[in-house]
């Protein structure tokens, strides 16, 4: 797999990584934008990417800021702020600069509700899009229960006293500001998927048409809970969108946890295949 990194300006000191991974052969008409969630960076994709551009297709990854190689800054954001300044100039490269007229996406957790966050705010960008697979994704769903939500609470309260969530504490790779986890902590707390200015990102998701195939892992108990990634797909209202639960119980080979949902080579046996196929599936019926 040959990769080449892009650095994307965000302003005249600071840069957005993008990584454009190909294998020896491939087909201009694919093409996919991957990326990660919190305390994470492009590592937890490679696998996945690594299937995709050995079938031909050409992967675009992108780390946030603060993230992998993407530059650091002292500056507060949020997820909203990845959502309305990163993905945009993600976009703006691929369908503007590269002249890419269909792409399809991928992403983790965090990811995805960016991703979604994106699209609110930027409809245009729907018709380019012919299709999304979420893995681990939900925003407002995880308490679940009293025992996670006395966890949400206390980790807000802990990372506030800290200033940061320290990304050891659940096997990650880039630490997160309290600031940018607030949100997080919020929407689940609360059960409601807002933004800073009072935008009802959950009421909006229903403008979002294209098809979204949500995966999660019934070992995936606290961040992305299979019943919170249900609510979370449900809110979009779409019925070509599609939910897949992966257990032992429903013939996978493992409980999957909220990491090997899509980092695995338990998953890149039995789930890539499955995206795969959602990808195909949906890039010919935007040919139909």
């Amino acid at each position: 797999m040959n990769e080449k990194l892009i650095p994307l300006k965000i302003d005249a000191h600071k840069q957005l990584a993008l990584w454009k991974m190909t294998a020896h052969a491939t087909d201009p008409h694919k093409q996919i934008l991957l990326t990660h969630g919190t305390f994470s960076n492009r590592k937890v994709l490679l696998g996945i990417t690594d299937y995709l551009t050995r079938r031909g297709f050409t992967c675009w990854i992108f780390e946030w800021r603060n993230h992998g190689s993407s530059s650091r800054q002292n500056e507060q954001f949020n997820f909203e702020t990845i959502a309305k300044a990163d993905f945009k100039l993600v976009f703006t490269y691929l369908f503007e600069n590269c002249n890419i007229q269909q792409i399809d996406c991928i992403t983790h957790s965090g990811g995805g509700i960016c991703l979604t966050m994106a699209l609110i705010h930027e409809l245009k960008y729907q018709e380019r899009i012919s299709s999304i697979s979420l893995f681990g994704c939900q925003a407002f769903g995880a308490a679940t229960s009293k025992v996670n939500y006395a966890k949400i609470y206390l980790g807000k309260q802990l990372s506030k006293l800290l200033g940061f969530v320290p990304a050891r504490i659940i096997g990650g790779a880039e630490n997160e500001s309290y600031y940018f986890m607030k949100q997080w902590f919020d929407w689940n707390l609360t059960a409601e998927f807002t933004g800073d200015l009072g935008i009802n990102y959950q009421d909006q998701m229903k403008t979002i048409k294209i098809p979204i195939l949500s995966i999660c892992g019934s070992g995936d108990t606290f961040i992305a809970p299979p019943s919170a990634c249900k609510k979370y797909l449900a809110a979009f209202e779409n019925e070509n969108n599609e939910y897949l639960y992966c257990a032992k119980s429903t013939g996978y080979a493992e409980d999957y946890t909220h990491g090997r949902i899509i980092h695995s080579s338990a998953a890149s046996r039995e789930i890539y295949p499955i995206v795969l196929a959602w990808i195909i599936k949906n890039k010919m019926l935007k040919i139909a």
